[in-house]
């Protein structure tokens, strides 16, 4: 006869952690800041201005860093399904203040591109996997409502880095904004990967969404979970490589058109001070796109959402050419936010659904790859689009071929038996 699963756990808690968890994971998803493009973006000028290098030089060591920090990643997922969340976490958190340690001490092209490759693959990869994946074990059924906040909150508070690490820049220095930024980290990671985490409810006596018995779709699963899909098993699957292509389209288009905002709305007539302040709306339109997808992922079917996440994608493209100041260019923002945000709380909320808990950490890896180097590619791809076919308007016209196709092909998306 079958035992429940937690006769030999220890006594339950008496309220249910995963929320707290959940807390805690916007918290250290929101330190992966300094990792991050918009952290990052910041020290820019004051690195060209004290290691000589041209600005082209300094993008093409990020683009080296992005690339092979995003290579690096692969193996992590794996680790962490070996070690569990909260032992990874620390591990993660003091391997990321290290890496900001290495940014600090920066001396040339070299090292510059080494320290990108720590920053990207340690924040911006593998702190955000680990934080994304805290969550995961602890919902099933309110799991999409779950990341559908999170998400974008991490999103909200992230947009603080650039803020906090520019006055650290503009009181100290580049480099002691660095080891500032490591100092946090360290502060704020460690202790909450060991004192706040924990693996699975399991651990506590708990079941997942705070249940005290299983409910009808924790039973499926848990029928899931009982034949995981192994990475190599996942990859090749259809249904992930639909959805990957999603990802890759609207990480490198959404990077892209966000690298080169200011420039394409100075060149429609906006103010720099304009231009600038047009991130706002983009945050509002991700922000909303993350909470309705989040509410939405665990009742309508992937296919719906991510053909949805593309033609917002798709909408934002078309909207290049006539932005003008006013409400087309609030429009345009917010639809490359709502494109750009969609699929952020899909990723976490299907890769379980499809393919089980087990190797769960392997799987999402792979997604968060993908999604690394579409971004890197995106800067690049629409400089050179824009250069030769005259301009940012024609080159988005060329660029919405790849949202339509891709949408098109999620369409065909279908849910596991």
């Amino acid at each position: 006869m079958a035992t429940d699963p937690l006769s030999d756990a220890v006594k339950p808690a008496r309220r249910f952690i995963g929320w707290r968890i959940a807390g805690l994971a916007v918290i250290t998803g929101a330190m992966t800041g300094p990792g991050q493009t918009i952290g990052v973006s910041v020290s820019i000028d004051p690195l060209i201005a004290e290691l000589g290098l041209s600005r082209p030089q300094v993008a093409a060591a990020y683009l080296i860093g992005t690339l092979a920090g995003g290579a690096a990643l692969l193996p992590v997922g794996s680790w962490i399904d070996r070690v569990g969340t909260r032992r990874a976490m620390r591990w993660i958190g003091a391997a990321f203040g290290l890496g900001l340690v290495a940014m600090a001490g920066v001396r040339g092209f070299v090292t510059l591109a080494i320290g990108f490759t720590l920053i990207r693959w340690l924040g911006q990869g593998a702190l955000t996997l680990v934080s994304s994946l805290s969550i995961t074990h602890w919902f099933e059924r309110r799991r999409g409502r779950v990341f559908g906040v999170t998400s974008p909150t991490i999103s909200g508070l992230m947009s603080l880095t650039p803020l906090l690490l520019g006055l650290a820049v503009a009181a100290y220095g580049v480099r002691v904004a660095w080891l500032l930024a490591a100092a946090a980290v360290w502060l704020v990671v460690i202790p909450i990967g060991h004192f706040g985490i924990i693996d699975r409810p399991s651990d506590v006596g708990q079941r997942p969404d705070g249940f005290k018995r299983p409910s009808p779709t924790a039973s499926g699963a848990a029928a899931t979970a009982r034949t995981p899909a192994t990475r190599g098993q996942a990859v090749t699957q259809p249904r992930f490589v639909l959805m990957a292509c999603v990802i890759a389209t609207s990480s490198m288009v959404a990077t892209g058109l966000n690298f080169h905002q200011i420039s394409i709305l100075t060149g429609a007539g906006l103010s720099a001070t304009q231009a600038a302040a047009m991130f706002v709306p983009q945050v509002t339109g991700m922000i909303t796109a993350g909470l309705a997808v989040g509410a939405l992922a665990d009742r309508l079917p992937a296919r719906v959402l991510l053909a949805g996440s593309m033609l917002f994608l798709t909408c934002a493209l078309v909207m290049v050419g006539r932005v003008e100041p006013g409400w087309q260019a609030f429009a345009y923002t917010v639809l490359l936010g709502a494109g750009g945000g969609a699929h952020f709380p899909l990723v976490p909320t299907l890769l379980p659904r499809w393919f089980g808990l087990a190797n769960i950490g392997g799987i999402q890896g792979v997604s968060m790859l993908i999604m690394v180097a579409a971004s890197a590619a995106g800067p690049v791809t629409v400089a050179l689009l824009a250069s030769g076919a005259g301009g940012y308007a024609a080159a988005a016209w060329w660029l919405t071929a790849i949202p339509l196709a891709t949408g098109l092909g999620a369409l065909w998306i279908t849910e596991p038996a």
